[in-house]
Order: C-alpha cells, then sequence, then structure tokens
C-alpha cells in the first residue's frame, strides 16, 4: 500500500475529501519554501504538489510563472529540490508529496536518475503537464520501475476517447482541470465541475482531484462535495509571493483546510 493509496484511504474513513496544495520550491526563497513545505500536514495538507521550477511554464498563469522566475533566480535545481523533500522526509513519513513540472529539465537531468532519485527522496507521484499519453513511455516506465504514481490531467475539452485513453495509463489519482486555459485565473461553477467529476467517475475507480481557480474555503467546501480531493495552488502561491513568510502561508492553509470540516 502506498503513501498516496492510504491518504485516500484515511480520509475515506473521514467522510471527508483530501485537500492538496501546491507550492513552488524556492519560492520566496529555500529556507521559507522549506518552511512552508514541512508546516503543510499541520496546516491542514493531505497531499503536497511541490512545484519544479521551468523557464517556459506554458500551462500556468502570471502568478505561477512569477514564481518559477524566482526559484530559478534562486537558484533552485532539481537535486537541491530532492533535497529539500529528503528534509522533509525526515519528519514526516505519511503525507504524500507529488512534484509537479514540465519534461524538459527531466530529460536534461537523465530520466532513469531522476526517477530513481527522487524514490530515494521520498517522492510518491509525478505530474508532467506537457507530456501528453503518446510522448510518455520513456518517463512513464521510468517512474513505474520506482513505483512513483504517474497523475494524468483531464480538461473540460477532453472527449469520452480521449479520457479512456489517459485514464489508461493514470495512477495515484486523476486531476481535473476544472477550467481550460492556465492555472489562477477564471473559476468553474461548482456545478459543472459536480457533472464532470460524475462523468469521469463512469470510467475509473481512480480518485478524482479537482484544481484550478479555487481560492477560498467555500471554494474548497463546495468542490469537495464531488471531488475525492481538492487542489489548491495559485492562491497559496500568491500568499508566498505577497507576504514571504511561513507563518501567513500557513494560516492561509489552515483557512482552506476548514472547508473540509463536517
Amino acid at each position: 500500500m502506498t503513501r498516496l493509496q492510504n491518504k485516500f484511504i484515511q480520509v475515506k474513513k473521514e467522510t471527508r475529501s483530501a485537500l492538496i496544495t501546491y507550492i513552488m520550491a524556492y519560492v520566496p526563497d529555500k529556507e521559507t519554501s522549506l518552511a512552508v513545505l514541512c508546516g503543510l500536514p499541520e496546516a491542514g495538507a493531505d497531499i503536497i504538489e511541490l512545484g519544479l521550477p521551468f523557464s517556459d511554464p506554458m500551462a500556468d498563469g502570471p502568478i505561477i510563472q512569477e514564481a518559477a522566475q524566482i526559484a530559478l533566480q534562486q537558484g533552485a535545481k532539481i537535486k537541491n529540490i530532492l533535497d529539500m523533500v529528503a528534509e522533509f522526509r525526515k519528519n514526516n513519513s505519511e503525507t504524500p508529496i507529488i512534484l509537479m513540472g514540465y519534461f524538459n529539465p527531466l530529460l536534461n537531468y537523465g530520466l532513469d536518475k531522476f526517477t530513481h532519485e527522487a524514490a530515494i527522496a521520498g517522492v510518491d507521484g509525478l505530474l508532467i503537464v506537457d507530456l501528453p499519453p503518446e510522448e510518455e513511455g520513456e518517463l512513464k516506465s521510468a517512474a513505474e520501475k520506482e513505483s512513483l504514481a504517474w497523475i494524468r490531467l483531464a480538461t473540460p475539452t477532453t472527449g469520452e476517447a480521449r479520457l479512456q485513453n489517459i485514464i489508461k495509463s493514470a495512477s495515484g489519482f486523476l486531476y481535473y482541470v476544472a477550467v481550460a486555459g492556465v492555472t489562477g485565473t477564471t473559476s468553474a461553477s461548482y456545478e459543472s465541475i459536480a457533472a464532470s467529476v460524475a462523468r469521469i467517475k463512469k470510467y475509473t475507480d481512480l480518485p478524482i482531484a479537482v484544481g484550478f481557480g479555487i481560492k477560498s474555503a467555500n471554494d474548497v467546501s463546495e468542490v469537495a462535495k464531488s471531488a475525492d480531493a481538492v487542489v489548491v495552488g495559485s492562491a497559496i502561491v500568491k500568499e508566498m509571493l505577497k507576504n514571504k513568510d511561513a507563518a501567513s502561508t500557513l494560516a492561509l492553509v489552515k483557512d482552506l483546510a476548514s472547508g473540509l470540516q463536517s
């Protein structure tokens, strides 16, 4: 049983959805992002997505684009981000960590090397946003050798045949992008999210996580009515960019997590 599987079993027993929080490594700096990372579980995060910065983050809106640039300026590299995960694991062996990013830096690093070192550090899965099923083979194979979950994305424009193809290669959970567009911009209606989650569940038993455009505890509460997990990213990164301290970011996460209380 993996950490991800255990986490979804746990929250199901608690009759609630999971809160998935996204932060960008090294934003606003290494020390603050490590403090936030280590504090997220106590603040209410069930699963953590840790962003790997990239110079051309095409799926991301202006907030996370800015964060990626700051992270690169701060010297963020794959090796020292994996070191952050290893530091986190010294005191937390239960909270799953998903690395979210783009393919090119991993290719440059070496796919087998990356997946092996990620597994050793304590990473639980990968979400590579610019790698479609037709091109995922080499990295997916390397990830599977290291027992890393292979998280896939579905969107409002994903057709039935495409959706089934995406699900076939997915593990851990399926990430439903609630809006067509980049992160941190528009939001979808709660009704459309519920309908989309119901459509996806016809094809898979994987937990469905919903993200993009979720900004408040009320958003979390409403989306959790249909989704197995709720993802908040840009709102958290915006707070980190604004106040540049761990305490305010963790306070925001605690407020977001309050939306899961029955």
